[in-house]
């Protein structure tokens, strides 16, 4: 083969390769996809491997339902096997770290495998499409280890936040620290014991950034907030914070990232955000022993 040929198969391969993208086309199992970007030398996604990505979903009308890049937090997922045909999973499957590419999955289809009803943004008959950017693909040990060093950062970032923040507001001779790097700053004085992992307790709080500006608050819902200690119900700081007063006592939680919301967004309060609770211990009752924790749930937040 002269170099005139080999020059002309090249070209081919390339064109072929330039055709395949953007054009919609389907797996062996319906998927519907369209690849935007794809190298053959990136590290592709194994099953139970931890895919970072950002999404774009839209409906059939193109109305966006979620835009991961405006809120500021790409989706981290394990990759599982696909629970249906031409699921999102396994459109997922076929990516690598750096693809973009966009697939088009049935709504009824979807919503039907989830057991759900249609809501009423989405037709029936329609289809969804997800359009995604990898970031990246870890292997569940290498997810691990960034978590860990990024958290070992950010410890130290937030500890000197917090005390700064004291400092210029003169609350460090008050300011009791624990093992944690939660602080706790007494108000108002209670009396009796405090309530231990188990006990239901009924608080008021008011959750606010240190530059003030409040999130959330039970005053405005009317009625205090009811929960079990120590059951993984609340953020760390809550449950740690809430043992160390007593029945009337009022006091101030700085809780840091790690024992707050942690590095993702949740609502209105970005990741890696240090909070502020004005807490009060309204009442508690002696309860069973803390069951083993579940997934936490933070405090409402708007």
């Amino acid at each position: 083969m002269n170099l005139k040929t080999i020059g002309y198969a090249m070209g081919i391969t390339i064109l072929a390769a330039a055709c395949n993208k953007y054009r919609t086309q389907v797996t062996e199992n319906g998927l519907k996809y369209q690849v935007f970007e794809h190298e053959d030398d990136s590290r592709k996604a194994k099953l139970g491997d931890i895919m970072s990505f950002h999404l774009v979903l839209k409906n059939g009308s193109d109305s966006t339902l979620r835009d991961t890049y405006k809120e500021g937090n790409p989706v981290k997922m394990v990759l599982q096997a696909p629970p249906f045909k031409g699921s999102f999973e396994e459109g997922l499957a076929m990516l690598s770290a750096g693809d973009s590419a966009k697939f088009l999955i049935n709504a009824d289809t979807l919503f039907a495998k989830m057991m759900q009803p249609m809501p009423p943004m989405i037709k029936k008959g329609s289809e969804l499409s997800f359009t995604v950017k990898v970031l990246s693909v870890l292997t569940s040990e290498e997810f691990q280890k960034q978590q860990s060093e990024a958290s070992g950062k950010q410890k130290g970032v937030d500890a000197k936040v917090i005390e700064d923040y004291l400092a210029k507001n003169n609350l460090k001779a008050k300011a009791r620290k624990t093992a944690s790097g939660l602080y706790y700053i007494p108000q108002v004085e209670g009396s009796g014991p405090s309530p231990a992992a188990g006990d239901n307790v009924k608080v008021h709080y008011t959750g606010k950034f240190l530059d003030g500006k409040e999130f959330d608050s039970s005053k405005n819902q009317g009625k205090p907030l009811d929960l079990q200690i120590g059951a993984g119900m609340v953020i760390p700081g809550w449950e740690e914070g809430i043992m160390l007063m007593k029945k009337g006592e009022k006091g101030l939680l700085i809780i840091p990232s790690g024992l707050a919301y942690g590095p993702e967004a949740y609502g209105p309060i970005p990741g890696n955000s240090v909070l502020q609770f004005e807490m009060e211990l309204i009442d508690f009752s002696k309860g069973p022993a803390a069951p083993a924790a579940g997934p936490q749930i933070a405090p409402p937040a708007k």
